[in-house]
């Protein structure tokens, strides 16, 4: 959902050297093997790989996540932090998820979406392209890029949410067509936000090996809009039912809670749980960042970071 200052995910880390009415269901030991200096999921013994977008550095040298999820524009982005990213995560032991944004974070140099998918088609963006794989491609982490997110919602937020389903599978399949020949080492994340219409952008088996979904809680849109506090289950049960039907592997790409004390809580003991009706789901990646686009109906933007987002009370200053 992010876009942002470059690569701060990697850097923070580098410059940094109303109650739940029902409890989590857990499917097996609920005794967690991290203590948490603050308010990131619980980790179990039988837990699915956790990971982290970090431009805070909160995960800097948290011994448990797995992934280190970097997010990039493909166009007015100095790459020499890129080749950095392989010996950071290296150093943790960690993966990496590399979302790549096909426009430029400059309000001033993005271009309409027709336009967008014409230079993609025609080839024009081929340069970044090569440039960008071309870095991955000598990586020793294990990689998976992202590419142009969140394709079904319609909310007008990427250019590409404006694309028709035809549209952005053929640019789609341009773009890991012409990356896997550079890096045939890395893995492709085609990666909804989890709608009902999901399966009109999929763009076939053979260019995704992996599926992403966003799972987000927010209290005051659950309770004004809702009207109750939703879980980690209530919003990722019916995303995966949708996901799983393409038969890959799933991860929650972008993983966010911000609400009330008891709110979070809850979020925090249930998301690394490994749900038996859950086999297709792979990995959680907490999005640890200040949301930059404010929620529809006027809900602001919420503060996903793990030290501020309990609402009313946060444990560090801003």
């Amino acid at each position: 959902m992010k876009a942002g200052s470059i690569f701060k995910s990697m850097i923070g880390g580098l410059l940094a050297a109303a109650t739940i009415a029902l409890a989590p269901a857990f499917a097996g030991d609920n005794t967690p093997i991290n203590s948490p200096p603050d308010n990131r999921p619980f980790i179990y013994a039988d837990s699915i790989p956790f990971g982290a977008y970090d431009p805070p550095g909160n995960f800097k040298d948290d011994k448990f996540p797995k992934i280190e999820h970097l997010f990039m524009p493909w166009i007015d982005v100095d790459l020499s932090l890129l080749h950095q990213a392989d010996g950071y995560a290296l150093a943790r032991n960690r993966a990496l998820l590399i979302t790549i944004e096909p426009w430029s974070w400059s309000k001033k140099r993005r271009i309409n979406p027709e336009d967008l998918y014409a230079n993609i088609i025609n080839g024009n963006y081929n340069g970044p392209i090569d440039k960008i794989c071309g870095i991955v491609s000598g990586y020793k982490s294990a990689t998976t890029i992202r590419w142009a997110q969140e394709m079904e919602d319609h909310i007008g937020r990427f250019s590409w949410q404006y694309w028709t389903p035809a549209q952005y599978k053929n640019a789609y399949r341009a773009f890991v067509t012409k990356c896997r020949a550079i890096a045939p080492n890395v893995k492709f994340m085609w990666s909804p936000k989890g709608l009902e219409n999901l399966a009109d952008y999929y763009p076939g088996d053979d260019v995704v090996d992996i599926v992403g979904l966003s799972v987000f809680g927010f209290q005051p849109f659950d309770r004004g809009v809702i009207g109750h506090d939703q879980t980690y289950l209530d919003i990722l049960t019916p995303e995966y039912n949708r996901a799983v039907k393409l038969g890959k592997p799933i991860w929650v790409a972008e993983l966010g809670y911000s609400g009330n004390k008891a709110y979070v809580e809850n979020w925090q003991k249930a998301a690394e749980i490994k749900y038996p009706q859950f086999p297709k789901l792979e990995a959680n990646v907490y999005f640890n960042d200040r949301e930059v686009w404010p929620w529809m109906r006027g809900y602001g933007l919420p503060d996903w970071r793990v030290d501020h987002n309990i609402i009313g009370g946060s444990l560090t200053q801003n």
